[in-house]
């Protein structure tokens, strides 16, 4: 990086479209309407600092970049706009390149996300759903005896980390430093400096990992060490990081955007103390109306092409729009009947670089857990305040809640044995 400027506008996008402000933050959904009637499935759009990009909002956009590495790869070094990113830029935690899983192309992203795959695979889903009862149930009566919780902070963000830690293998002992540690270095925790809670992150996976390489254990991270890909340990250190960092702030989202719907939609209050149906079909119409994760930065043009009526040019950085792609009427013409059972979202993006398999599935018994416990144990569970009074957090990334207030009858009984 040579210039520290950045970018105050871009000549070849004079009608570029910040990607910033209220408007995603609040209502996504008709804006993105607006931008696909008015720049088509492929929009031009300003970063932070003005930093030009485009912004993919077609559905069969989406899934051609997605599934084109060759076309548009991973590796962020290739975009043409380094000279121009500013040292304190709030994306480049998002696209500074890594040694991660993340960032890799082509037969070395395979051996690393097929190590990651089959680690998952041994995960028994009978044995994490219990896992799960048993944290959202300890979670659940540390607030039940009050009549009143944010569901946010006290169910929807501990719960999926608490499951990844334990699906890694990391002791108990070391939760609840880590878990602030972990909150700390992918979100905004006041008084916690992110850079140095990131390294006792990084430490504490690294101990792991060592401990693992002389005695493996079933985990996901001795499973990774013992692959036939022969993973290095500092691999197996950051894309574990990596995988913790995934399950964590979506899934939290996921929890808590079903929750929102399931509170305020009539289609779903009217079941909540009795149908279980009505979770699953919560969970899959938040993933196509309001899924967590909303755009993702990114692929970058490995040569000149052409998308949606657009000249791309190589080094040229595409923002994949999932939200958006999720409502195009070219493919969801009956949008408003809702998606049923249609489970062809973009969610979990798509292609190589896609959740790897099967992370959506553990994903899921996460979500729905949480969910179901709850509702379990609180039946009478109440939003506290009015629905438009609901604070979505200011992020044009993910789409989630501040906090989701609500109120129900105090137990005073601790959760059942399960």
């Amino acid at each position: 990086m040579t210039d520290p400027t950045p970018a105050t506008g871009c000549p070849a996008h004079p009608d570029a479209l910040p990607l910033s402000g209220p408007r995603y933050q609040q209502t996504p959904a008709e804006l993105y309407r607006r931008m696909r009637h008015e720049y088509g499935p492929v929009a031009p759009i300003l970063l932070d600092g003005g930093v030009p990009a485009w912004l993919v909002l077609g559905y069969r956009e989406v899934l051609h970049v997605t599934g084109n590495d060759q076309l548009f790869a991973r590796d962020s070094r290739r975009w043409h706009a380094w000279s121009r990113i500013p040292p304190d830029w709030p994306l480049l935690p998002f696209v500074g390149y890594q040694p991660s899983v993340l960032f890799t192309e082509g037969a070395e992203h395979r051996r690393r996300a097929g190590a990651i795959s089959e680690a998952l695979s041994g995960v028994d889903q009978f044995e994490l759903r219990a896992h799960c009862e048993r944290v959202a149930d300890e979670l659940i009566d540390a607030f039940a005896g009050s009549g009143e919780a944010d569901l946010m902070a006290d169910l929807a963000h501990p719960l999926p980390l608490l499951a990844a830690i334990w699906m890694v293998g990391l002791p108990g002992a070391a939760t609840q430093d880590l878990v602030r540690d972990l909150t700390a270095s992918l979100d905004v925790v006041e008084g916690v400096d992110p850079v140095a809670a990131y390294q006792r992150v990084q430490d504490r996976i690294q101990h792991l990992v060592a401990q693992r390489r002389s005695g493996p254990t079933a985990d996901v991270t001795s499973r990774m060490l013992e692959h036939p890909a022969g993973l290095t340990d500092d691999e197996v250190v950051q894309d574990l990081i990596s995988v913790i960092a995934a399950a964590q702030q979506p899934t939290a989202n996921w929890i808590g955007n079903t929750l929102r719907l399931m509170l305020t939609d009539d289609r779903f209050a009217i079941t909540l103390s009795g149908g279980r149906r009505s979770v699953g079909q919560a969970l899959n119409e938040v993933l196509w109306e309001d899924t967590p994760t909303q755009n993702f930065i990114g692929r970058w043009a490995v040569r000149d092409t052409q998308l949606g009526g657009r000249r791309i040019k190589e080094g040229d950085c595409l923002v994949l729009g999932l939200a958006a792609a999720n409502t195009d009427p070219q493919v969801r013409p009956d949008a408003h009947a809702g998606p049923g059972g249609n489970h062809a979202h973009m969610s979990f993006s798509h292609g190589e670089h896609q959740c790897p398999y099967p992370a959506p599935e553990l994903a899921e018994v996460i979500a729905r857990t949480a969910v179901e416990v709850l509702l379990d144990r609180l039946p009478d569970v109440v939003l506290a305040v009015p629905a438009e009074r609901l604070v979505w957090r200011p992020s044009v990334w993910m789409r989630g809640l501040e906090a989701l207030p609500v109120e129900f009858t105090p137990s005073y009984a601790v959760g059942p044995a399960r």
